[in-house]
């Protein structure tokens, strides 16, 4: 494959894109509105092209890429799903592209009412009870889940349960997870078919047991039909149950992670929900939990009161704030719409 060559390369001296018009406001030299020490002494090193040639360009480095416009994408134990471009419409309605996250609540309550209903919608799929948009991506999403594991065991005086354990056939996330939340991860092997040992299972959880992290259908890309045994085993033992969503199209309207036991799941919108992934993020993990966890969820929670929808912030057990505001909400609209598309036809995607 030929090389593509860069825009410096093709840089001709005068050329320019774009030509601006006469302003139309009084001008002012350079000096007199910024200090002479932070103004530059030379041009920057800027290519100089025509539009047609940046366009060009651009346009030939599109064709080498692959992506879920071109075809099957699989990355992983991900598979990406078309991203609608009407749900790309719905992102730019100025009344959701153009808000801001700190404007009164009065003034936006279409979005906090599209994330209130989306997170009944999502709950509804997983089995959850509530949810927070606040995690920025999947990893993100299993951080929060992690911390709210250890939020709730130190609520109940149990803050020595140290150790999460995370099959082989997990999500690779999972064990960084932990290990980041500051937890000692203890691996638990699969057996041939590709199901977790029971036996082995049994013989690693105890009274240090914070968490297992699991991943079903796994990255073998198979559903552990032991699950609720799983889950009930470290249940026993006083520990909690984390859904990786990686591979939640599988099962999407079939199962739900919190039928088969789990106390915290962590959803990939920008996988699952159609929204743009990776490089044409940004992404967008919501962590959805059982009613016990409710109390340590970031703040601030979309609660609806009448008629109206608020941001409250007082919960006082919330593990605080884990996203600059209220996640990455462009990629929210964007579920809501495919979600509002297909309804109960999610199954069948």
């Amino acid at each position: 494959m030929a090389l593509v060559p860069l825009l410096f390369e093709k840089s001709t001296p005068g050329k320019r894109a774009v030509t601006f018009p006469n302003p139309d406001v009084p001008t002012v030299e350079l000096s007199e509105a910024i200090p002479s020490d932070l103004i530059r002494q030379t041009p920057p090193a800027l290519p100089e092209l025509s539009e047609v040639e940046v366009v060009r360009h651009f346009t030939q480095l599109s064709r080498l890429n692959h992506g879920v416009d071109v075809d099957f994408y699989p990355l992983g134990s991900c598979t990406m799903k078309y991203n609608p471009k009407v749900n790309e419409e719905a992102a730019r309605i100025p009344g959701f592209a153009l808000t801001h996250p700190l404007q009164p609540e009065e003034t936006v309550q279409g979005n906090l009412r599209l994330l209130h209903t989306l997170e009944e919608w999502l709950c509804e799929i997983t089995g959850m009870d509530r949810m927070t948009f606040q995690p920025a991506a999947g990893a993100h999403g299993e951080l929060t889940g992690i911390l709210l594991i250890r939020a709730y065991h130190e609520s109940r005086g149990e803050g020595e349960r140290n150790e999460v354990i995370v099959p082989d056939s997990a999500h690779g996330t999972n064990p960084a997870t932990a290990a980041m939340a500051g937890y000692r991860v203890v691996p638990v092997k699969s057996l041939p078919d590709g199901s977790i040992d029971l036996e082995a299972l049994r013989q690693i959880v105890g009274p240090k047991t914070a968490a297992l992290m699991m991943t079903n259908p796994s990255t073998l890309g198979l559903f552990d039909p032991h699950v609720r045994e799983i889950t009930e085993i470290v249940h026993q033992a006083g520990g909690l149950c984390y859904y990786d969503g990686a591979n939640l199209n599988a099962i999407m309207g079939y199962a739900r992670p919190g039928d088969m036991g789990f106390d915290v799941v962590h959803l990939n919108l920008h996988k699952t929900f159609s929204t743009p992934h990776g490089g044409g993020g940004p992404g967008s993990g919501p962590v959805g939990v059982k009613s016990h966890l409710v109390p340590f969820l970031p703040v601030p929670v979309v609660e609806k009161r009448g008629d109206r929808y608020v941001l409250d912030w007082d919960r006082p057990q919330s593990i605080g704030k884990i996203h600059g505001f209220w996640g990455n909400f462009g990629v929210v609209v964007r579920a809501y719409a495919y979600v509002l598309a297909h309804g109960p036809a999610l199954k069948e995607v």
